[in-house]
């Protein structure tokens, strides 16, 4: 066997990294972290809620179901996290305007969820002045 074929068997093999999936990744990663913080405040809001008695409210009533709305509406973010990491029931789509059409249905969905609860914080803060 010649020197330069013996050196070519040493040579490690590399591993190649799909720039794409790494992005896409990474994306679902932060948007698990987003989730996260917004099921906590959602919880929180709802706690709240049961602990001051004021659920038993009219307002108060508005207020559970305002954040039911968004606990729904999390439980679909949940969902097309998992897809979009390959870990839910539905494969994860390939094409791009797929993913993105599902990024898109996600920041929808955060961004009304987000509302919600912050709607309901206000009116937990006006109800707890009373």
């Amino acid at each position: 066997m010649s020197k330069r074929r013996a050196s070519l068997k040493a040579v490690p093999i590399a591993e190649v990294v799909n720039l794409h999936d790494a992005r896409l990744s990474r994306r679902v990663d932060a948007y698990r972290l987003r989730l996260d913080r917004v099921l906590k405040a959602n919880k929180r809001a709802v706690m709240r809620l049961f602990s001051t008695g004021l659920m038993f409210t009219k307002h108060g009533t508005r207020a559970g179901r305002d954040l039911l709305l968004a606990h729904e509406h999390l439980l679909r973010v949940v969902a097309l996290v998992d897809r979009l990491g390959n870990e839910g029931d539905v494969p994860a789509p390939r094409r791009p305007e797929e993913v993105d059409a599902i990024f898109f249905e996600l920041d929808a969905l955060l961004d009304r969820t987000g509302e919600l609860t912050e709607h309901t914080a206000k009116l937990l803060e006006e109800l707890g002045k009373d």
